[in-house]
């Protein structure tokens, strides 16, 4: 029985055991997948249990899609370039990052290109959607993030702009604004629930019907970041699509197979349900 798992904190609003779990059973791998609750502290004592167990790959989440950068004995170049890690696995006899969140944005645009882009956030998933934005060949990109400090790297390692986070209010109306991007954990199950990064009367009719609100967070799938921005005429996107993509991407690189789009995507939906 291969293991394979989850490492964050908290874990419990997580989908990827459903997701691969559901994966290795379709395609009828000896195989299993966890999830553990690991504080920021004891991470270096868990990636030395995964050296030794061994794990045959992980899944990382927040807080940890950084700080195990350099706990790893080596990085694909793509992770190099985001600066952060969701995905772990092995390269012969090296513990090896990657990340799939690239592609999660990738698919969740779905070749809908704006003029112009807001990121909210600084974190992990921020990096890999600015990664994903640069591939686009968008050239205004905007990023606010409530930790200015967090942010500061962002515009050393990417083509975008720093705005203050009080003034993304002003970014998301301004003239060719075509694309915001949640990537903060406002809305997510748990004491952050039903929060969002703007009030409801931030939010500007849209400007197109292209005009696109696209929200990393997945549980609970509909966000009130959406519901205000379905409101107001944007199309909405929501973090399934992003969590989908990149949990197929996570797969594939593990197992070498794919799993079809259409039944993962009805597995997940359920289980949000």
């Amino acid at each position: 029985m291969n293991l394979y798992g989850l490492v964050g904190h908290p874990v419990g609003h997580s989908l990827s055991p459903v997701l691969h779990n559901w994966g290795f059973a379709r395609q009828r791998l000896s195989a299993v997948y966890e999830a553990w609750d690991v504080a920021p502290e004891d991470l270096p004592a868990w990636v030395e249990a995964m050296r030794r167990v061994p794990l045959r790959g992980a899944s990382v989440t927040i807080p940890h899609k950084e700080s195990v950068l350099p706990l790893l004995d080596a990085l694909t170049p793509l992770a190099r370039r985001v600066g952060a890690v969701n995905t772990l696995f092995w390269r012969e006899n090296a513990l090896t990052g990657d990340n799939t969140d690239f592609a999660g944005c990738l698919h969740a645009l779905r070749g809908k290109v704006p003029a112009a882009a807001l990121v909210l956030g600084a974190g992990g998933v921020a990096r890999a959607v600015l990664a994903g934005l640069e591939q686009t060949g968008i050239r205004d990109i905007l990023v606010a993030a409530r930790s200015p400090d967090k942010a500061a790297p962002l515009a050393r390692d990417f083509p975008c702009r720093l705005i203050p986070w009080e003034d993304r209010t002003a970014a998301l109306a301004a003239p060719g604004q075509g694309l915001v991007v949640n990537a903060t954990p406002l809305g997510m199950r748990g004491p952050l629930a039903g929060q969002s990064p703007f009030a409801d009367e931030d939010w500007p009719v849209a400007i197109s019907p292209e005009a696109t609100a696209c929200d990393t967070v997945y549980i609970p799938r509909e966000t009130h970041f959406l519901r205000q921005a379905r409101a107001r005429g944007w199309r909405a996107v929501d973090g399934l699509a992003f969590f989908l993509a990149q949990g197929l991407a996570q797969f594939r690189l593990w197992t070498g197979l794919d799993l079809p789009l259409d039944e993962a995507e009805r597995v997940l939906a359920k289980a949000c349900r």
